[in-house]
């Protein structure tokens, strides 16, 4: 049986923008995998595990933050509940000082969290103003071809996410690896008419 498919469509992110001030329960009716994929909240298993971690050199100066400052550190799965493995291998990286006010941010068992992490970050004041996302193509390690349930010799794309706030401090930092054989990048830019 062929792999579900997956479209990651730059367009995405204002399409989260857009419900972050929705009621929950639209919010709650269809997430970022669901837009990318067409499938059904009913039709997904997600997993999500949060751990305390400390800024490395990488990671601090993406933040503009000393080397050792607290974040929180995200690790994301979700697969189709007919597949074994993940869409994507999704690991964020949040400022703690930046979503403490906030508990409920700090625990797992709210995920996932209807709306996001622009949702997320929107329940502490914060208003994402900017994503930017570079990607690379390499060979998956031996643990990503495994989780990812790659065929021999399939890569895998590595999409490193920067998001930003309206005061151009950068919020979130994630790596998602994607596997090369079932995902489709799609690249929009509006331009603005004269």
């Amino acid at each position: 049986m062929p792999r579900t498919p997956a479209v990651r469509d730059s367009r995405r992110h204002q399409w989260e923008k857009d419900r972050v001030r929705r009621p929950r329960s639209e919010r709650a009716g269809t997430g970022a995998t669901e837009h990318d994929t067409g499938l059904d909240c009913s039709d997904l298993v997600f997993h999500a595990e949060y751990d305390d971690t400390d800024a490395s050199g990488e990671l601090a100066e993406a933040f503009g933050v000393p080397v050792g400052t607290p974040l929180l550190k995200r690790s994301y799965r979700t697969r189709r509940a007919a597949e074994s493995a993940p869409f994507s291998l999704v690991t964020s990286h949040l400022p703690r000082e930046l979503i403490a006010a906030n508990p409920d941010l700090l625990d797992p068992a709210n995920e996932p969290w209807p709306g996001g992490t622009q949702h997320q970050l929107h329940t502490v004041g914060i208003e994402v103003a900017r994503v930017e996302e570079r990607v690379t193509a390499r060979a998956p390690t031996p643990a990503e071809a495994r989780e990812l349930e790659l065929p021999p010799g399939a890569p895998v794309l590595v999409l490193r996410k920067t998001s930003y706030d309206i005061l151009d401090r950068v919020v979130e930092v994630s790596l998602v690896t994607l596997p090369g054989d079932r995902t489709e990048l799609l690249f929009t830019t509006l331009l603005e008419r004269w």
